[in-house]
């Protein structure tokens, strides 16, 4: 469109400041986001430009300018669903994800909540005692005082620590929940959804505790996005865990009011495509809230693939309520990760990482995205998934394979691994052992799992010697960070503080959102206002 063919909307008087017509002019005038801004023709009606300050009027007098468009302040607060923020009582449309095992530590919620955004502590994956303590401690410092969530991750070969792990977190008085890993609803989410439910003053339904579900598929999202089935809610008030009240109440609300769209993820991932996905999602909760006919918006957010300043105005302009990041976290000063495994982090690319089985849903095999660069863990864990395919029992392993695997990827003995693991299991589930006894092919399975865990913990507590072994989950999000960062600040591991990390991630999607904005008035927005270089922000 030409310029000349721009309608104007009024006139702009003059103030201190001069208009700026070059793109090289542009650039500075363009990242001050929180200043409103007028786009300008010039008296020639030739160029258009931009100025902050002056005033807007309607009647022309000699020196004004014709005014296409006037934007408003924009601050990175703004970027999402402003019910996002009220509801959870946070600053900021951002959310730290739960990395498993600890790896979210309680540190990075402490930050996360100080600083007006939300944390998820990573509970999947760890016994029940190490998720009590965590509690414990987010209570003693944060309590109800500044926001925190907590990790529900779905657990099919362990329903009684899931189900343990939700009566934790509702004793524990814990608001917010993600739901991850979940294939569809188990009486634990439902119940952490429905408990609490009741009428304020005015008759509208308040709930106690904040469901997020983590998705990555349309029929798991429908799920979340409806009321829970009665027949759940029916045994769930019969088993004395949710009251009638509740019950009634739950069958008028979604089971979650937060849905995280999970594109191309470290950890367990469907590696969708956010710009595919995402609308989906968004006309299935269109067509949910009209059908059921809720009295409260769900909010749609984006996940997976988020490491860049970009990549949050590309969610954000899909119409994300808010964001989540995860695997850029795991780098982070406060991140349960190793210094060797944040090292090799920062190493990586956009293509370095690999699909892995998942150690959490190895028989139904799931796979998680891990790192690529640095270790073998990848095809290491592909060859035991491979050799778990093709045989019945451990002893069916023909002899040179099984050679191959205890050697170069076990380090140990199936008969070493095995007593190890029987250990381990009596003390968490003894049922494990028991149908490990029973059942040749559920036994070898728990001895390859071992390796699968073990590779977690050995990339946590930085066990040098299993280095060719480390499982560190992570995304494609990881190598975009680090080409964003090089250069800067962030660069160094020391300056990758979890919020320093999610500030300059929104501060920059501010500025591309405005950048974006003001070329749609057609303002020759130089392409280097689509970057935006980290920097120290307080």
């Amino acid at each position: 469109m030409k310029s000349t063919e721009l309608t104007s909307v009024g006139y702009w008087r003059p103030g201190a400041v001069p208009p700026v017509f070059e793109p090289a002019e542009l650039a500075p005038v363009l990242a001050q986001v929180r200043e409103p801004v007028h786009v300008v023709r010039d008296a020639n009606r030739s160029r258009i430009g931009l100025v902050i300050g002056g005033s807007v009027v309607t009647t022309a007098a000699q020196g004004d300018l014709p005014l296409l468009a006037t934007l408003p302040a924009m601050y990175p607060e703004w970027l999402g669903d402003r019910s996002f923020c009220e509801v959870h009582g946070v600053r900021f449309p951002y959310v730290a994800g739960e990395m498993a095992n600890g790896i979210a530590t309680t540190q990075m919620c402490i930050a996360m909540a100080e600083a007006g955004l939300v944390g998820f502590f990573g509970a999947g994956g760890l016994g029940y005692p190490r998720v009590e303590k965590a509690l414990d401690e987010l209570v003693s410092k944060l309590g109800e005082r500044l926001p925190w969530g907590v990790n529900l991750i779905h657990s099919p070969n362990e329903p009684e620590l899931e189900n343990r792990v939700a009566d934790l977190l509702l004793r524990k008085g814990v608001k917010i929940i993600s739901a991850s890993a979940f294939m569809g609803l188990t009486p634990a989410v439902v119940r952490c959804a429905a408990s609490g439910l009741h009428l304020d003053a005015h008759g509208r339904i308040v709930r106690k505790h904040q469901v997020f579900a983590k998705i990555s598929r349309r029929e798991v999202a429908m799920r979340f996005m409806s009321p829970a089935p009665a027949d759940m809610l029916k045994k769930l008030v019969e088993q004395n865990l949710i009251t009638h009240a509740e019950a009634e109440l739950a069958a008028r609300v979604p089971v979650a009011e937060d849905i995280t769209v999970e594109a191309d993820s470290g950890g367990h991932t469907d590696n969708q495509s956010l710009v595919a996905l995402f609308p989906t999602i968004m006309a299935l909760r269109d067509e949910l809230s009209a059908q059921y006919k809720f009295e409260r918006p769900i909010r749609v957010g984006a996940a997976g693939g988020l490491g860049t300043p970009g990549s949050l105005a590309a969610a954000f302009a899909l119409g994300a309520a808010y964001v989540v990041t995860g695997s850029v976290n795991q780098a982070a000063i406060e991140s349960g990760l190793s210094e060797l495994g944040k090292q090799m982090l920062a190493e990586a690319d956009v293509a370095d990482c690999i699909m892995a089985p998942a150690a959490d849903m190895f028989e139904l095999g799931v796979k998680v995205q891990v790192l690529k660069r640095g270790t073998m863990f990848g095809v290491r864990s592909a060859k035991l998934y491979e050799a778990y395919h093709q045989n019945a029992s451990l002893e069916a392993i023909p002899a040179e394979l099984r050679a191959r695997l205890e050697k170069d990827v076990m380090h140990a003995t199936f008969e070493e691994i095995w007593t190890e693991t029987r250990a381990f299991w009596l003390n968490r589930d003894a049922h494990e052992v028991t149908r490990a006894e029973a059942d040749p092919k559920h036994k070898m399975a728990l001895v390859f799992r071992w390796y699968l865990g073990k590779a977690s913990k050995w990339s946590i507590d930085g066990e040098a010697s299993r280095r060719a072994d480390f499982q560190i989950w992570s995304g494609p999000a990881m190598g975009a960070f680090n080409r964003w960062a090089k250069g800067s600040f962030l660069a160094e591991q020391k300056n990758r503080g979890v919020v320093q990390i999610a500030k300059n991630l929104l501060e920059g999607a501010a500025v591309i959102t405005r950048a974006g904005q003001l070329r749609s008035f057609g303002l020759p927005v130089p392409a280097a206002s689509f970057q935006f270089k980290p920097r120290h922000l307080s």
